[in-house]
């Protein structure tokens, strides 16, 4: 284990976290919201440091990260526990597994310089913190992000947004990219849902733009939960503050875990919310998890011309010169395209 950042020592040897916006005030042998960070005789630790539970090499679009270097390879990384308990959760096996085992913590060993070297080693441009909440895992992605820059290797984070100012304002300097989950915009949903609230989601999201770090968001459309089209509206007027040139990905949910009672998203919901983004004054708004892949493409927003394809997350062509549109020589947005 490793001494936690971002803690402030309370009376009768409790602490608060000040990782994220829960800021849990922890007593004594107890862990916090997420189940890894855990108060040890008035000091708090983090119980995952080094212990990865997932680890793959993965097409950078499948984060989503598309106007991020296209058809490159990302070392994908993560650990057990998140500081939010979607009903939804597609990895729920490993982001809630400390609270479902009793609090055991499981993963394999590694070192910074370990997952530095076994990026380079499979010609990864990126390492991705990823599968469960990153921030849970901040010590170590925060060593290794800062190594990895060292050996010129780019960081992303695939964040839910819940980390405090302070946090995102340390690691944005080792930070290349990230996409943060715009679950829904009300905080009933956030709250019943996921165990949260969205006010702090929309400043994490505002903040990484200001701090230069290259932003793409991703909306998971649940049928009866978050697909009116007056709230998919206010998730795209959201993101053009933010930036026009803000990707937004649409993706189609799938009955999981303990929201089973609810359909797939249909394909017209989708193509739906796509319009209502471009309708906002979005540049980039992808559709996801759908047999139909022409929504995966990215097209000039100045004349519509197909930039660079893609099929089931995967890349296919660039027709970029220079990052610029081949038919009307448009700027597109982005990093490494």
């Amino acid at each position: 284990m490793k001494e936690a950042m971002f803690y402030e020592s309370m009376t009768e040897n409790r602490v608060r976290c000040n990782l994220c916006n829960h800021q849990c005030k922890i007593k004594e042998g107890k862990r916090g919201i997420c189940g890894v960070r855990e108060n040890q005789s008035g000091k708090l630790y983090s119980t995952v440091y080094g212990k990865i539970i997932a680890e793959h090499i993965d097409p950078i679009e499948k984060k989503p990260l598309f106007n991020f270097l296209p058809g490159s390879k990302a070392f994908s990384i993560g650990t057990v526990g998140c500081n939010f308990h979607c009903k939804h959760c597609q990895n729920f096996d490993i982001s809630q597994y400390p609270h479902e085992h009793k609090g055991k913590i499981i993963g394999q060993d590694r070192t910074p310089d370990q997952i530095v070297t076994a990026a380079k080693a499979a010609g990864c441009e990126t390492i991705a913190y990823t599968y469960t909440e990153p921030t849970i895992f901040y010590e170590f992605a925060y060593d290794t992000a800062v190594l990895a820059q060292k050996e010129r290797i780019k960081n992303v984070f695939v964040s839910n947004g819940y980390m405090r100012a302070e946090a995102a304002r340390q690691i944005a300097p080792y930070l290349d990219a990230i996409n943060i989950d715009l679950k829904a915009f009300t905080d009933k949903f956030y709250k019943e849902i996921c165990g949260a609230r969205l006010k702090p989601v929309l400043e994490t999201t505002q903040l990484m733009k200001k701090l230069g770090v290259w932003v793409e968001t991703t909306t998971l459309i649940i049928p009866g939960l978050n697909d009116d089209e007056g709230e998919l509206r206010d998730i795209a007027r959201f993101v053009k503050t933010v930036g026009p040139e803000v990707p937004w990905h649409v993706t189609a949910f799938f009955p999981t875990y303990k929201l089973t009672d609810h359909p797939p998203t249909p394909l017209s919901t989708l193509r739906r919310a796509r319009e209502i983004g471009m309708q906002e004054g979005l540049r980039y708004v992808y559709e996801g998890n759908v047999p139909d892949e022409s929504g995966e493409n990215t097209y000039c927003y100045d004349c519509g011309a197909v930039v660079i394809e893609r099929s089931g997350f995967g890349f296919i062509r660039n027709h970029l010169k220079d990052g610029k549109c081949s038919e009307c020589r448009a700027k597109i947005d982005g990093v490494g395209l």
